[in-house]
Formats: C-alpha cells, sequence, structure tokens
C-alpha cells in the first residue's frame, strides 16, 4: 500500500493532484498549526497582471498561535467568497472551459457556510479529484491513533498504522524529513521513503504568457475536466518502487 500525508491545502497546485494519484490513501494532515500566508489559505490564479491571490477568510484565535487547520472556522463573512467569485469571473470568462466549470467552481467556494478550514479545503479537494478522475481515498491524520511524535516520526506512525509500504513526499520535503538524518525516522522503518520530483507542465492557457504553479483552477478552466489528469501526469518523474 502507498500513501501520501499533506496539509489540506487550498485550490492546489497541480503538483499536489499528481501526489493524490499516486497513492492508495491520501491523508489530510489536518490536526497541524495553520501557518500565516501558507497555501492553506490562499492560492494563485492568472491575472492581467501575472497573478492573483485568492485567500480565505478566517475566524482568527489570539492570531495564528492556536489555529488548527481542524479547529478553525472560516469566515461566515460571504463577502470574500463573492470577491473570489467576481475575480475568476473576470479574469477566466473568454476560457475555452468556462462555462463547463463555473457552476462547479462556485459551488465549492460558497457551499460550506460555518466549517472548520480543514473541511471547506477537504471538499475542495475531494470533489475536484471525482471531477478530474482521482479515484484515491481520504483520510484525515486527527481520526487515526497516532498522535505521539513530531514531524518525520508522526509521519512514519501514520504509516504504520495504515499498512503502508511506501510513502510518497514531496521533494520540497526533504529537509523536514532528513533534517537529522538521511531519510530520518523511515531509516530504521519498515516503510520505503520515496521523493516526487515534480517537473510543472505547459498546456494551453489564456493569456500571452504562460505562468506556472497556479491552483488547479487554472488548468480546469483551460484544458477542461476531461483532458486535466492526463496533464497532470505528464509532469511526474518516473519513481522506483
Amino acid at each position: 500500500m502507498i500513501c501520501a500525508i499533506s496539509q489540506p491545502t487550498f485550490f492546489p497546485w497541480l503538483g499536489y493532484f499528481d501526489l493524490i494519484d499516486q497513492v492508495d490513501n491520501f491523508i489530510f494532515y489536518d490536526d497541524v498549526q495553520i501557518e500565516k500566508q501558507s497555501w492553506g489559505v490562499r492560492n494563485k490564479i492568472k491575472s492581467n497582471h501575472e497573478f492573483l491571490y485568492l485567500t480565505v477568510s478566517l475566524l482568527k484565535i489570539n492570531g495564528f498561535k492556536e489555529c488548527f487547520y481542524n479547529n478553525t472556522l472560516i469566515s461566515k463573512d460571504f463577502k470574500w467568497r463573492n470577491k473570489q467569485i467576481k475575480s475568476i469571473r473576470q479574469f477566466y470568462s473568454k476560457s475555452d472551459f468556462f462555462k463547463e466549470n463555473i457552476d462547479f467552481i462556485e459551488n465549492l467556494i460558497i457551499s460550506k457556510s460555518n466549517f472548520m478550514l480543514s473541511d471547506f479545503n477537504e471538499n475542495i479537494i475531494s470533489k475536484i479529484s471525482e471531477r478530474i478522475g482521482i479515484q484515491t481515498k481520504f483520510k484525515k491524520s486527527s481520526s487515526l491513533k497516532s498522535k505521539q511524535g513530531t514531524k518525520d516520526n508522526r509521519l512514519v506512525q501514520i504509516c504504520s498504522e495504515l499498512n503502508a509500504e511506501f510513502y510518497i513526499s514531496p521533494k520540497g520535503s526533504f529537509e523536514y524529513i532528513e533534517k537529522n538524518n538521511k531519510y530520518g525516522a523511515f531509516l530504521n522503518s519498515n516503510i520505503n521513503l520515496v521523493y516526487n520530483d515534480y517537473n510543472h507542465p505547459i498546456y494551453n492557457q489564456i493569456g500571452d504568457n504562460f505562468i506556472s504553479h497556479l491552483s488547479i483552477i487554472d488548468l480546469l478552466f483551460n484544458v477542461g475536466k476531461d483532458n486535466c489528469l492526463k496533464i497532470i501526469r505528464s509532469g511526474r518523474n518516473h519513481l522506483n518502487y
């Protein structure tokens, strides 16, 4: 069994969905602290000025010090949601697959009015995954028994609880996992650690210049739901299991 663990980010980029597509179980790391201006609360779409951030409004508890994905409510105020929808309509109305996806995207933004950030983001990710043909199972770290340990040690505990033989990690987590030693806590475990070095693909994008590392929203509007997964997979480096 193959698994991956990641914080539930807001309308993630293509590499996030590629990670989901490669595993049997994808674990939303929802009982960890939210970092200010992280991908958990914002992401980018294309605009007239290269890119624009869409940001989730939160009901903060003592700043971000006590804010975890599974204990922080998104704001009930619909102004920020309507602002996001207005921006999306403004910059993607002339895209090839605007009509196919606009109602779907709008419903994801407005459908959860009184939910934790984790629930809000997880709903977005799971619904988009289903729409583009990913069949991976999702779980929450907060629902698992493995609560002890920090950083790479807890990752190993979660993998062990799920009887995972392989753990796929984004290349960007290398320093997080291997801060103290090569392979980190995975070194003395029965779990094989694999890094996914994602190469962002180029696709037909509205506008004169191509911008990479935008939200999945950009891919949906530009290539359509039926073509998303093929393009996402094209950026995957070969992984030896």
